[in-house]
């Protein structure tokens, strides 16, 4: 094989990423609990300003509700601490509950929290609370960001709170249910300039209908797939359960690619677009590349989604 998934990762090695965007996430980690709690508030209410951010699903709440009641009955001071305990991943009842959790109920727990901080429900940063230099150089940072880094950023700041699920040993992954596909007479087909092939044009049309059942059929079985800024994502049963957690509901719009020849009957696509998400408004597109690498039976053997630098890098197709 003339490809292994590490060799596949280099595809199309002049696609500048948005490395501010992991350069910020580990500024954030490095901040003490106080100042993150702090940091996430303020940005949650600059973005409400200028970005849409949609209220989550009933599914996502439910799942959440029983840690939110907890939440709700404590003092000021107990919530305030079961939020640091979060942040500092300290081994308590809530955070091994919250280590459980998909990425989505994670998001709707902390739209719900600085929606009761907001109301006076749940302690609120106190009015005269100065953020330390870091925290404000961190939020400044998050300021200079495009929206759709701004809020990767958010997302995966608090993705990694609580207990370390692969510390828990064995226990149940908590997610909301999975929507059918849609029906076949609501779907609409994408068209990429420069790029025919099926199995890409498929990719974008199956994800935008939530089909997953499809879409992992276009992947070989030790495929793989790796979302930005992440590990490679390896074999169908990993990839598929990322679809259903972490993918319903997106809407891919691809607007150009190139696709060229490879070793020994491979095939390496490339294709810049937007994303746009469930959780914020449609003004709020990701500039994405996809990397597709094509086995000679044309099924995907890697594709990296990269979270692109700047609107300029959607016309950057060079190898």
């Amino acid at each position: 094989m003339p490809f292994s998934i590490e060799s596949a990762r280099g595809i199309f090695p002049e696609t500048r990423t948005a490395d501010a965007v992991p350069a910020t996430i580990a500024r954030f980690n490095q901040l003490n609990a106080e100042d993150q709690l702090a940091l996430i508030w303020f940005a949650y209410k600059e973005m409400g300003k200028t970005i849409t951010i949609a209220a989550p699903g009933a599914a996502n709440m439910m799942f959440a509700e029983r840690t939110l009641d907890q939440i709700k009955k404590m003092s000021f001071l107990e919530q305030t601490q079961a939020m640091c305990d979060l942040v500092n991943r300290a081994d308590t009842e809530i955070s091994r509950a919250y280590g459980t959790w998909s990425p989505n109920v994670k998001l709707g727990f902390w739209y719900q929290l600085g929606e009761w901080m907001e109301q006076g429900i749940v302690a609120p940063i106190p009015k005269d609370y100065k953020m330390s230099a870091n925290a404000s150089s961190v939020l400044q940072d998050i300021r200079n960001l495009e929206s759709g880094q701004q809020i990767t950023v958010l997302r995966n700041a608090v993705l990694d709170m609580g207990v370390d699920a692969s510390k828990l040993g064995n226990y149940t992954r908590v997610t909301e249910p999975v929507e059918p596909p849609k029906e076949m007479s609501e779907r609409t087909e994408v068209s990429i300039n420069g790029v025919t092939n099926a199995t890409i044009l498929n990719y974008m049309n199956y994800l935008n209908a939530n089909d997953f059942d499809a879409l992992i059929e276009l992947f070989e079985e030790e495929g793989a797939l790796q979302p930005p800024f992440r590990r490679p994502i390896i074999g169908k049963n990993n990839i598929y359960r990322f679809f259903r957690e972490e993918c319903q509901n997106l809407k891919l719009l691809p607007e150009q690619g190139v696709s060229e020849p490879a070793d020994e009957g491979y095939t390496q696509v490339k294709v810049t677009g937007k994303v746009q998400t469930p959780w914020f408004g449609a003004n709020v597109g990701m500039n994405i590349a996809w990397r597709f690498l094509l086995s000679p039976q044309n099924k995907i053997f890697f594709v990296a989604i990269d979270l692109l630098a700047s609107p300029k890098e959607l016309m950057n197709l060079s190898r």
